[in-house]
Formats: structure tokens, sequence, C-alpha cells
């Protein structure tokens, strides 16, 4: 497995340069394009599933952190407030406060419930600079994140449910689960006082027959957790997904909701993330495909090679009809050598005078094997399908850790 550091800087993924700052890379357009089409399929997937998307702001008031818990508990992994018009403005850790606030602001009733916001948003963490590497572990992040606001009694479907979401998302993209963790407070001051034991035996029943590890000290200081574990090239294991329970957040916040006696409960808060952060996602799929990425992911997709200039003007005319293919003309240097530069990219296309004189595309795929020459609208539709993201398929039970997973399209 190639290290993403490496390959990525290679691809001209992305970079980073000492005048931005360490642990904030940047995004070249083909890294720009691979993160935004992992966004979108994310923001369809949760849509499937029943999700609304918001918006918040990066800042917060250090009060609002004060009052969620991360100022007593995670304060040494924030950055300092900034004064700003009298007010301490603070970059935030985390998302679920802004998300608490959202639901707060209207009324709702128990036949809401659950409700389902997510967002992809920058949170930011003052990493310590020896620990910063690649996209693995940065300081300004873009967390596919979500909170479900439900009854004590949908807690443990809604939170299985978000297992079933990272599932499908880890089969469309290729990547394996090292471990499942069952990750639960130890001592000291660090945890909020707090239902853990109810809040913990959710989780085990979600977990079911899974086989996992149960760690302590582990925890999120408001509530335990479901760590979906992987591995890099190094053999470093890290969290890419979590599911967690939170009783603590909606009773500092004051969340209600009208219930059928119409007496005011109080929700339940299930934290998910189906990918966790961008970055460290885009870093595990640059290791797991080495650059050769699933279609639907590809930075180009489609690389039409004309064989001498002659053919030049046909391969523009193609490439006018390939506004949803991510689609490039590659004219410059032999064939040979053009073709071996874009072996990474899902499809290319040799053009010769029989394909112009047909109006045809010989279409030559990844693994080196070729299909028939057809029209060109036929070539283009099958490519079209093929890129396609994969959407969700029924609900089915996730992988054993360390399973293989199916291959993407």
């Amino acid at each position: 497995m190639p290290d993403h550091r490496k390959l990525g800087r290679e691809l001209g993924l992305f970079d980073t340069d000492p005048l931005i700052g360490a642990g904030l890379p940047y995004w070249l357009p083909d890294g720009a394009l691979i993160r935004h089409s992992l966004e979108e399929y994310v923001r369809g997937l949760e849509r499937r599933a029943g999700y609304q998307h918001v918006n918040s702001p990066v800042l917060g008031k250090r009060e609002l952190y004060e009052i969620s818990g991360h100022w007593a508990h995670y304060r040494d992994d924030m950055y300092p407030p900034m004064d700003v018009g009298g007010e301490q403005l603070v970059l935030r850790p985390s998302l679920c406060p802004h998300h608490a606030l959202i639901y707060r602001s209207r009324g709702h009733s128990y036949r809401e419930l659950p409700l389902r916001i997510a967002e992809i948003g920058g949170m930011y963490r003052s990493e310590l600079s020896g620990v910063l590497g690649g996209l693995s572990r940065v300081r300004a992040i873009q967390l596919n994140d979500a909170h479900i606001f439900c009854t004590l009694d949908q807690v443990e479907a809604e939170a299985a449910a978000a297992l079933a979401l990272i599932r499908q998302a880890y089969d469309a993209l290729g990547i394996s689960v090292a471990r499942y963790r069952l990750s639960l407070p130890g001592d000291g001051e660090k945890y909020v006082a707090g239902d853990w034991d109810r809040a913990a035996a959710i989780l085990r029943s979600v977990l079911g027959d899974l086989p996992y590890d149960a760690v302590e000290g582990e925890a999120a200081f408001y509530g335990p957790k479901i760590d979906v574990q992987i591995v890099d090239s190094a053999g470093r294991e890290s969290t890419l997904s979590t599911v967690q329970v939170d009783f603590h957040q909606p009773e500092q916040f004051g969340l209600e909701y009208v219930g059928a006696d119409a007496a005011k409960h109080r929700p339940v808060m299930v934290h998910r993330s189906i990918i966790g952060s961008v970055e460290r996602a885009v870093a595990q799929l640059i290791e797991v495909h080495g650059g050769a990425f699933p279609a639907w992911l590809a930075p180009v997709q489609l690389r039409l090679l004309p064989v001498s200039a002659a053919e030049l003007p046909y391969a523009r005319s193609i490439l006018e009809r390939c506004a949803d293919l991510r689609a490039e003309i590659a004219s410059e240097g032999s064939l040979g050598a053009r073709i071996r530069d874009g072996r990474l990219a899902p499809f290319q296309a040799v053009i010769g005078p029989q394909e112009v004189a047909a109006g045809q595309l010989s279409v030559r795929l990844r693994d080196g094997s070729r299909v028939d020459p057809q029209p060109v609208e036929d070539a283009l539709a099958s490519i079209l399908e093929a890129v396609r993201p994969p959407w969700p398929r029924p609900a089915s039970r996730m992988p054993e850790p360390g399973s293989p997973v199916p291959p993407s399209r």
C-alpha cells in the first residue's frame, strides 16, 4: 500500500506551503475534483436516508462551548478565543453545538422525530506539530457530520441505520474495516457525569454479534461511541467513522419535543459520521487504490488520444459532448507514452483515421483490455453509466473486520 503523502503529491492532488502553515494542506485541481465528488456522493447517500442538510458558521462564542462542555473537557485541543467586538469567539472544534442550536430554534413534536440533520462543515483542532502528516492528521478539517434527534425508543434503530450507511459507503469506496471498537470512558475528570451505562448498552446492542474491542478511555467526553477503525500504509490504526449516543448535550441546551401525551420530553442525540473527515477519507482512498480511483471518483474519467494532429478536430468535437464526464484530450508526445501516462484513468479512447471515418470510439479500459469500436453516442452513454456514483443497495450486515470489500465500478 503506497504512502498517500508521497503519491498524493506525485499525482498533483494536494500540497502544503510553510507560509500557509503545518497541518494546513491545500487541494490542487485534481484533488479538489475527488474531494467534491466524494462530498456529493455522501450528501446523496444522506438525502436518500432522510437527512436534511444545513450550514453553520465555523466560529462560535466561547459561551457556546462552555454550555456544550467542550471548553471544560476539550479546551487543550481548541484554538484560543479571539476578542472581537467585545465578545470572545472560538474556531469550533466540533459541529454538534451548532446543530443543537439549530434543533432548538424551532418547536418539535414527537411526530417529527427522528430528525436527522447533516453537514460537511469546517472545524479546527489545535494539533501538535509532531503528529501532523499529509491529509490524515490536519488542523483544518472538513467533517462529514450529522446529528439525529430522536426519542429514547428510536435510538438503537437510528444508530444501527448509521452503521448500515457506513457499510454502504465503505463498499462503494473500496475501504476495508480493520476492526470495530466500543470506546468507553476511563478514570479522571475528562468525562461529564451522565447515564453512561444506558448509552453503552445501546451501542453494545447495535454491535450485536459483530466482533469488537471494548476500550476504556477512548470515549467522547459526553458519551460512548462505536469507532470504525482503518489501517494506513504504515500499519497505523485510526478512526474514520463513528456512531455516538449523547444524553448530555440535549440536557445542556434544554432541547425538547412535545410527546403524544402533550408533555415536554428530552430527545436523545445520536452523533454519526459516515466517512469522518474528508481529508482522512481521501488519504485512505489514495493508499487503498494507489491512485486508480473508482471510475465515479477519478479526477479524469475519459482521456481522448488522437493519433495525430489530423484527428484533433474530431477529438475536440467529442470533448464538447462530454458535459457530464470529466474528460480531457492528451495530444502531446508519442501514443505509447500518452497511454502509459494515462494508465490511472478508467477509460482512454485512441482516435485514428478509422475512428474518424466511421464516427466511432475505440475505448481502452484501465486493465489494458479494449472494447470493440462503437458509435460515439453509444460509447459515451456506456461510459457515463459506468461512472455514475454507486447509490445505496438495500441495507445489509456490515462486513467482518478485515474482510475484503467488493471492488467498486
